[in-house]
């Protein structure tokens, strides 16, 4: 029988951060996924420069492998509507990457035994904690295995209907050659299109020789009809090749102010999507994954061993001081009409100002948020 103080279960970010951050506490820390690395996994794929503070990146010895697109400016509209451009100079506002690569590097560094190719079968209550697998003897079970955690599910999440699912499809691939020349999206200037009934917006941005095609809704119903309508708009504007693959690719994930799974039990927690943190404004997951990762190791060390949810409990405070408070009721904003919303929104999509401030300093690029201080927080000191 394997013996460990922590199996993280899922090995993308928010489970390597956690056991990256966890290598010199003495634990012993394993982390098991079903998938080997790296794999492909579906997402935009971009962070902003507090992520890679945060996990002590360094920006040179990543790119020299890897895929790491600057990003200097967005552009944004309502489908059909005139573009407005942001840009920054100077350093990058963001990042591309790709999801393979980010994913596997984290992995590769984090420290903790490798568990890959195994799925998380069974979970049942030992005396000190978890038996998982019947093989396996952890006093501490975190689920890290995203929206669909198996973790999340053997301790009882359900899906309600004042959850914010938001389904998306999306393709990256790389450009041939004459791929290249069809596609007119400036890699440096990613572009976002929010939807007519403001149920979510679709993307296209260029990754070097890498491109990737999106769109995310809250309303999941005829989701691949949506996304072939947005791709015909962008083949249509010129914007990319006529001959891109058919097959896109699917995920979902809660947003972070409707979700309402319990974040800690006795011996078991759930960090990143697992326990649904997506920023509700634009979707992004990795910040809030990283974030949650390196919160509950802050609360895993200082519990000496003792994982009860009394002691775990201090990881939920420090989410909402983090993410602020949840909100299972609509919002104002939520409530208004739908003809109002749309017709606010028409309006100011096409604001220079609008654009910058609100849609992407606010909303994407969350640039009122500084980064964890890590120092503080691993001497427990909140934040």
């Amino acid at each position: 029988m394997k013996k460990l103080d922590v199996l993280v279960v899922g090995g993308g970010p928010a489970g390597s951060t956690l056991a990256w951050s966890l290598q010199d506490s003495g634990y012993r820390v394993a982390i098991m996924d079903k998938q080997t690395f790296p794999r492909d996994k579906v997402c935009a794929g971009w962070v902003t420069p507090a992520v890679m503070q945060e996990l002590d990146i360094d920006l040179e010895d990543y790119a020299r492998s890897r895929t790491l697109q600057p990003i200097h400016g967005f552009r944004i509209s309502r489908a059909g509507q005139k573009q407005v451009t942001t840009r920054y100079p100077g350093q990058p506002v963001s990042y591309g990457i790709r999801r393979s690569e980010f994913d596997h590097y984290l992995l590769e560094r984090c420290g903790a035994e490798l568990m890959l190719g195994e799925s998380f079968r069974s979970l049942e209550k030992g005396r000190e904690g978890w038996r998982v697998n019947d093989r396996i003897d952890a006093s501490l079970v975190v689920g890290a295995g995203g929206h669909f955690c198996p973790v999340a599910r053997a301790i009882g999440a359900k899906y309600t209907a004042s959850e914010k699912v938001v389904a998306a499809q999306e393709i990256e691939f790389e450009m041939t050659a004459s791929q290249r020349r069809q596609c007119s999206v400036d890699a440096q200037i990613p572009e976002l299109f929010f939807t007519q009934d403001l149920a979510g917006y679709g993307w296209v941005f260029r990754k070097g020789d890498y491109l990737n095609i999106g769109l995310g809704r809250e309303d999941s119903h005829h989701l691949s009809s949506h996304v072939q309508t947005f791709v015909q708009y962008l083949k249509q504007q010129g914007k990319i090749p006529e001959d891109i693959p058919e097959k896109f690719h699917g995920h979902a994930y809660l947003l972070y102010p409707h979700a309402l799974r319990e974040v800690c039990r006795d011996n078991v927690l759930l960090i990143g999507d697992a326990v649904g943190l997506a920023y509700p404004q634009s979707g992004e997951g990795i910040r809030p994954a990283v974030e949650s990762a390196l919160l509950a190791a802050s609360v895993i060390r200082h519990c000496q061993g003792d994982f009860s949810q009394a002691r775990l409990q201090d990881y939920s405070r420090l989410l909402t001081e983090r993410f602020g408070q949840r909100q299972p009721a609509p919002s104002l904003l939520e409530q208004l009409p739908a003809g109002i919303k749309q017709f606010l929104a028409g309006q100011l999509m096409k604001s220079e100002w609008f654009a910058r401030n609100v849609v992407m300093d606010h909303w994407f690029l969350q640039s009122g948020q500084p980064p964890l201080d890590t120092n503080r927080l691993n001497s427990h000191a909140g934040i």
